[in-house]
């Protein structure tokens, strides 16, 4: 039996307007090669100068994983030449990161947490993008020279869950600092995984493979998956030394393989060395201590959700995860009278099943107050559950109000008991066999009497009412 190894490169490019090194902006949306200046060209004469804003956000990701954040760190050079790369180099911090020894706690499907320790986190430019046209391909520098930092941890993760898990958090976490969008299909949060195997029990460290930029969570768990296969498959065949080197693999997601991209360069091959055009970079006082101040971070919140609000650790789990969610439950919370129970329903299940296409909770046409009014109405017995649903539906059609909605459609429940006696007797006097057989120990036949009852009352009368009233007729 095998133990897998796995440890993480994570590049998240940083919302900064400009660059890295210059002032051109850092929007894709522009022709091709339009934000460019002689600094990201690499042209004769230009020099480079650090944008600040980004030493700002290595502070507020140094913090939120208890890292330690140095008040001065240093830049290099990483030499190497592709198409994509104007100046034939990097700038990247090889010897003295910003961000040296931090963790990160994830959940396990068992309950326990583990630590996951991350090694450093380094600045560093983007390269431009390769853009392959039949025969011919094309470069587009407007990225070239986009500041990002890469999060590298040390090889604890011993599965495809737990990477997963880990980079869920730390997706999570970039985005409740909103240093980053972190948005995976346009390449601003970007995974290479690094993956071996050794026998159970075993400490030595055996040879690692790069499965490098993979674009999605279920991605990256079926590559992690089918490369320890392939390698134990090598090992258990005595092919092991053969097949299994340092390279660099790309995964095919139709065929679900990984496939030798190139082989995996060591740190002399990049030639590292100080950068001579850059001064050191210098974390102030000032810098440290207003950027220390993060904000609740996910694992905080969902802890308050459950003490505050009175919820699973599930639930709070769920709605945590994700930091637009969390606020929209909160600011549905605010709404006086709204149970958990209620918003969590018509946040997690009916909402997310009437979003489609680029609709989504940022652009939602039923936004957090009118959401948190109509799990108000449900809990102030105003419209029954099922009636909420009928409400959303015709509220996503345009901007009524709730109330009117309710109105219009004479979904408001009868809590008058004595109405709703009227017709629980109505019915009962109406079907004398079937409360016969009732009485007589045929107990389903509860639900058909509560079916008459809502029938007659068109859905509108108070389905806790109508059981109180009914189990006290039929005795």
């Amino acid at each position: 039996m095998f133990e897998t190894v796995i440890g993480l490169e994570v590049h998240v490019q940083l919302n900064t307007k400009t660059k890295l090194f210059c002032s051109c902006p850092t929007s894709f949306n522009h022709k091709q090669n339009t934000n460019t200046c002689p600094t990201c060209l690499a042209l004769p004469g230009a020099l480079p100068v650090l944008n600040q804003d980004v030493l700002q956000k290595a502070v507020m990701l140094g913090t939120a994983l208890g890292a330690t954040v140095n008040r001065t760190s240093y830049f290099d050079r990483k030499s190497y030449f592709y198409p994509d790369s104007p100046t034939a180099y990097q700038i990247t911090q090889f010897y003295t990161p910003v961000i040296q020894h931090g963790t990160l706690d994830i959940d396990l499907e068992d309950g326990v947490k583990k630590t996951i320790r991350v090694g450093f986190a380094h600045i560093e430019a983007d390269a431009g993008k390769n853009i392959h046209d039949g025969d011919i391909s094309k470069v587009d520098l407007n990225r070239a020279g986009t500041p990002l930092l890469e999060i590298v941890s040390q090889p604890d993760m011993r599965s495809a869950d737990e990477a997963v898990s880990y980079l869920k958090k730390l997706h999570s976490i970039i985005r409740y600092l909103d240093i980053g969008d972190a948005n995976m299909q346009e390449g601003s949060f970007r995974v290479d995984v690094n993956v071996s195997i050794r026998p159970k029990g075993d400490e030595k460290l055996y040879t690692r493979v790069e499965v490098k930029n993979i674009n999605s969570f279920k991605f990256i768990q079926k590559a992690i998956e089918v490369e320890v296969q392939r390698q134990s498959e090598a090992w258990e065949d005595g092919v092991y030394e053969d097949e299994i080197f340092q390279e660099t693999r790309l995964y095919d997601q139709e065929k679900n393989e990984t496939r030798s991209m190139r082989g995996k360069e060591e740190a002399a091959d990049y030639r590292y060395f100080p950068e001579p055009d850059l001064l050191r970079a210098v974390v102030t006082d000032e810098m440290m201590e207003k950027y220390s101040q993060i904000p609740e971070l996910p694992d905080a919140k969902r802890d308050r959700f459950i003490t505050e609000y009175g919820m699973n650790e599930y639930n709070a789990g769920v709605i945590t995860a994700n930091v637009e969610t969390a606020h929209f439950f909160e600011e549905m919370m605010s709404e006086d009278g709204v149970t958990a129970k209620t918003a969590i329903s018509l946040l997690t299940v009916e909402l997310p099943s009437r979003l489609k296409g680029e609709v989504n909770l940022t652009n939602s046409p039923v936004d957090a107050k009118k959401l948190g009014f109509l799990a108000k109405r449900v809990d102030d017995k105003t419209i029954s559950g099922k009636a909420a649903k009928d409400v959303l539906d015709k509220l996503m059609e345009g901007e009524a109000e709730v109330d009117a909605v309710i109105d219009e459609l004479g979904l408001k429940q009868v809590t008058d008991t004595g109405a709703i006696e009227a017709m629980c007797q109505e019915i009962i006097d109406a079907n004398p066999e079937k409360v016969e057989q009732y009485q007589g120990g045929k107990d389903k036949l509860f639900g058909f009497f509560v079916g008459q009852v809502m029938k007659a009352s068109k859905g509108s009368a108070n389905p806790q009412a109508v059981n109180e009233i009914l189990k006290a007729k039929l005795g």
